[in-house]
């Protein structure tokens, strides 16, 4: 496997250890901060909105000018966030602390496209375990991010969470660093130059809707759940200790089945992935309905973790199949900004969710667009064989 997609995997655990840093305080900053509690979520729904913005410019940018230059204009902008969040937090302001939560969620958009990167550097076989390995590279964000977020709570007298914003900084620049010394790849002028299919032809293929609906529904799922866990956690009156050992066990499941999800999607298809993933999801929901003590919070938010990783990881790689070299930006674009507008109305709901429905009626009401992925992509029963999907 090529020494970038190490790079890349090691690149992707620092920029994740930000993220469930964030997954661990934003939700809670937000209620600290918020007038009315449909309100708590409003920064963690600018972050990702930040994410939706920031993915059709940043797939065109890296196309055009290579993946470095894209990868390291978002940690720059990264960094800014990260300060302008905490000036927010000092000064107790929920608009100023969005707004750079706002900015995080454009560098986290810009770095979804590792994954991507890894595929730019590997034969055709190699791509399933290439995205596994970058994937993967969150179980290390799985130990750092809600440690960082426990040990941050010390460093500052005054607001705990202060801390948690320079870890994030520091994060960030060491991810920068990383990203100036690979060797990534550069733009294929002549597929750049090549005529391309338009949205409305490329939207005909039913495999492309199909992968671009189960990475959707898939994220949209697992962020609405995992973004209310900690308000519901806190509303039982659990230690935050708890609640971030439950996020860890959630950042665990999402990351370590990469090293075999790959294998598992070379056997038998990433189509019959997705579907084991819905169904974890499933099984998730039925775990979290069925009570609400510490051990249930945990395995609901590990299975949680395990369907998102099979559903995503499965929707990247039967993605690959819907376009041509030159159609790469575009597709890979318009894919993460479905993604992640899908994931944006997750977090939105997550906080006024848990306050006017409650947590098991917000878990029963995430179970119909899990049924419907999952009948969606049995539909492709015999794509697999036209496409060869399994070359």
């Amino acid at each position: 496997m090529p020494i970038t997609v190490w790079g890349l995997a090691v690149a992707q655990a620092l920029l994740t250890t930000g993220n469930i840093l964030l997954v661990a305080v934003s939700a809670l900053i937000g209620k600290q901060l918020a007038s009315h509690p449909a309100l708590i979520t409003l920064p963690v729904a600018l972050q990702f909105l930040g994410m939706i913005m920031a993915t059709l410019p940043a797939a065109h940018l890296m196309q055009k000018m290579g993946r470095k230059v894209g990868f390291v204009l978002g940690n720059c902008i990264g960094l800014l966030g990260t300060w302008v969040a905490l000036q927010g937090l000092q000064a107790n302001s929920l608009m100023h602390f969005a707004s750079g939560t706002f900015l995080i969620g454009m560098a986290i958009g810009t770095a979804q496209q590792y994954r991507f990167a890894a595929l730019d550097v590997c034969s055709l076989e190699q791509r399933p375990r290439a995205i596994s390995m970058v994937m993967a590279g969150g179980i290390l964000a799985a130990v750092l991010g809600p440690n960082l977020a426990i040990w941050s709570r010390q460093w500052f007298d005054g607001n705990p969470f202060e801390g948690a914003f320079y870890g994030l900084f520091l994060v960030y620049m060491l991810a920068l660093l990383l990203i100036v010394s690979l060797p990534l790849a550069r733009p294929v002028k002549s597929a750049v130059q090549q005529s391309t299919r338009s949205y409305a032809q490329l939207f005909k293929q039913p495999l492309l809707v199909a992968a671009i609906a189960s990475g959707a529904i898939g994220y949209a799922v697992m962020v609405l759940l995992m973004t209310a866990t900690p308000i519901a956690m806190q509303n039982d009156e659990f230690p935050f200790s708890n609640i971030a050992w439950v996020i860890q066990w959630h950042v665990l499941g999402m990351y370590v089945p990469s090293f075999f999800t790959g294998h598992l999607i070379r056997r038998f298809s990433s189509r019959s992935v997705i579907v084991w993933g819905c169904a974890t999801l499933a099984l998730c929901v039925l775990v979290n309905v069925l009570g609400q003590s510490y051990w249930h919070y945990w395995l609901g938010l590990l299975l949680l973790g395990v369907g998102w990783n099979f559903t995503f990881i499965g929707a990247t790689h039967l993605l690959t199949f819907t376009y041509e070299p030159a159609e790469q930006g575009k597709v890979q674009g318009i894919n993460e900004f479905m993604v992640f507008t899908a994931a944006a109305l997750g977090s939105l709901l997550a906080g006024v969710g848990v306050d006017k429905l409650g947590w098991v009626w917000l878990n029963l009401v995430s179970l119909p667009p899990i049924m419907l992925v999952a009948w969606w992509i049995l539909r492709l029963a015999d794509e697999r064989a036209r496409l060869r999907e399994t070359r």
